[in-house]
């Protein structure tokens, strides 16, 4: 990806209820506010390609290399078509190179939130990608995380998904949840391969101070999570998924068609290095492991730009009436050194399976990463956690286990 393209996100903040294991900035019962909160954002988006001097990339008017959009939350699903389509318009309405076909465009939806009318209006606006929030394939733990959906409703909305032409589907699964034994986990997996989506986000879950389930924790309603049996399911998972043909490219992520390299280290199988990135691999989010830039709108939305990183207020009100007064959204802003851009850049690199490449890494910083990390590449080497080649640099398998053991030694 070259550091002139952009990628561009819109954030929802609406829920049609609260999982107990959200911190995310996320409302249920606010639905009043969708149709205000829509024009707020469509103003946010019309106002950053307004402004040149904030971005090198608008070029009268338009941003002239994006690489994707992705409409998150939150729900994004939730809103109503219309609303949908006003925010899709307003941002393709202002993309220099909306015909090129590798401008990918992913919405999140929530089993049981998009109808077959709906995905197929998505569709024809031109999302090409549908990330759903299936969790987990058992109703019980679903009704414990409080998921407000079925696996009934996961199955029938990538049922309809299909039948409207969606083919590039990507299942979001937790891992790790209370009472969740391996044998559960298994099924889970066992369920959602037999749909054969395009790509699986994994994730281990994390219990984040202040929501419904830390709060159920240390009631001892539920157990804390269990870290030994999380990295026995990690592993499964790895195994499960390459024998079904799926690619890990990312520490939680992989994806269909990739092809592999014959040689192979003594951790794991490795992606083919020298194959093209596969368009099945979510492009938006290579953004954010690359360290590229990015453009936020919504409350609470991060935008990283021009060695800057800046943020939105947090409250959907608040945002709305900033919007509709004129004033700034901002709410804080950081000026990244070059120091912690390097740092950033290479640890957020390292999540990918392939790496950071020691060549790219030069030309975009002038720097030996061999050199300037050293000390901290040897440690992390003698510890099993990471590979050291002539060309690049990568996590181990047992580093992809215990990655945040090399990204502190990285940071300034």
């Amino acid at each position: 990806m070259s550091h002139n393209e952009i990628a561009l996100f819109v954030f929802t903040p609406f829920c049609k209820i609260k999982c107990t294991y959200c911190d995310f900035n996320a409302y249920a019962h606010l639905s009043r506010w969708m149709v205000p909160y829509t024009d707020a954002v469509i103003q946010e988006i019309r106002r950053s390609a307004a402004c040149p001097e904030r971005s090198r990339r608008v070029i009268g008017g338009r941003w002239s290399n994006v690489r994707s959009i992705y409409l998150g939350g939150g729900t994004p699903s939730l809103l109503p078509i219309e609303c949908l389509e006003k925010i899709l318009r307003a941002c393709q309405s202002l993309i220099s190179n909306l015909q090129s076909p590798s401008i990918e465009i992913t919405i999140e939806a929530n089993p049981g939130t998009a109808d077959e009318d709906k995905l197929r209006a998505l569709r024809a606006l031109g999302v090409n990608r549908l990330s759903i929030g299936a969790q987990v394939f058992d109703d019980a733990t679903l009704r414990r995380l409080n998921r407000g959906h079925t696996v009934a409703d996961t199955l029938e909305t990538y049922a309809c998904a299909r039948r409207v032409g969606f083919d590039n589907i990507n299942l979001d699964l937790i891992y790790g949840l209370p009472f969740q034994t391996l044998d559960d986990l298994r099924t889970t997996l066992e369920r959602a391969l037999v749909l054969a989506p395009e790509h699986f986000s994994l994730y281990a879950l994390k219990v984040e101070e202040g929501t419904g389930l830390a709060h159920q924790i240390a009631r001892g309603k539920y157990p804390p999570p269990d870290d030994e049996l999380m990295a026995t399911m990690y592993e499964t998972a790895e195994e499960m998924l390459d024998a079904a043909g799926y690619a890990q490219y990312e520490i939680s992520n992989w994806a269909r068609g990739e092809q592999r390299l014959e040689i192979r280290d003594s951790q794991s199988p490795i992606p083919n290095l020298q194959s093209p990135i596969s368009n099945l691999q979510s492009q938006h989010n290579l953004t954010y492991w690359r360290n590229e830039p990015y453009l936020g709108f919504g409350a609470g939305a991060h935008s990283y730009l021009d060695g800057e990183r800046f943020w939105n207020v947090a409250s959907p009100l608040e945002y709305i009436q900033r919007i509709e007064r004129g004033e700034s959204v901002v709410a804080g802003r950081e000026t990244i050194s070059r120091e912690l851009e390097m740092a950033e850049t290479l640890l957020l690199g390292l999540r990918l399976n392939v790496g950071v490449a020691f060549a790219d890494f030069y030309a975009r910083f002038g720097e030996d990463a061999r050199a300037r990390y050293a000390q901290q590449f040897e440690q992390a080497r003698a510890l099993g956690l990471l590979e050291v080649t002539d060309e690049r640099v990568r996590l181990t398998r047992r580093g992809r286990l215990l990655s945040n053991q090399v990204f502190w030694r990285l940071l300034p």
